[in-house]
């Protein structure tokens, strides 16, 4: 894998950076204090804007790092982050990342975060140079393995009790993509 970190991408609708103090207020106000949100996320609501200052300065922290992997999902009609995408659980040996997301309650269902995670992939895959794109959700949730499979990422299995959410431990729905089958499309 070839890191290059949290670098700007753009889509038509969308600007994916690194988060700003700037952004904290609006952070929280857009989808962090929104229990929607959180539901079927591992990371409780936040309940009041410290812990979302806490979070976005740790992210700042780690953009130092070249494969620390967080971006603001910025509306350009706004000019305002409304969520946020991420590679983690990166393993050099099999060259794979895990994508994780949410996106304010407010945008659901109009396509973005499907937006977003095809830059991403495109991304991980074009110049990252990954073998694998994975990620997952709990049954609970099939919008977000809408998101999966509108980009081009195919169901593997469900895991049972294999994850925990604020809903406890839940199933895990896995979804990926090969680099070769990105590819071939």
């Amino acid at each position: 894998m070839y890191h290059k970190g949290s670098v700007t991408l753009e889509t038509p609708r969308l600007v994916l950076r690194k988060f700003c103090l700037k952004d904290v207020a609006i952070s929280f106000k857009n989808w962090t204090s929104d229990d929607k949100v959180t539901e079927f996320l591992r990371w409780q609501t936040h309940k009041d804007i410290k812990a979302t200052k806490s979070v976005i300065r740790k992210w700042i922290i780690s953009y130092r790092k070249p494969n620390f992997y967080q971006w603001a999902i910025v509306l350009k009609d706004i000019n305002e982050p409304i969520g946020t995408i991420s590679g983690f659980d990166l393993c050099n040996k099999t060259s794979k990342v895990h994508i994780g997301y949410c996106i304010g309650s407010k945008w659901w269902n109009q396509g973005i975060m499907s937006e977003a995670l095809a830059a991403v992939m495109k991304f991980f895959f074009e110049e990252v140079k990954v073998n694998k794109i994975e990620s997952m959700h709990d049954p609970n949730n099939p919008n977000s393995g809408r998101v999966m499979k509108k980009c081009g990422m195919l169901y593997a299995g469900t895991l049972r009790q294999a994850d925990y959410s604020n809903k406890g431990i839940v199933d895990a729905c896995i979804y990926g993509l090969l680099a070769r089958d990105y590819f071939k499309n």
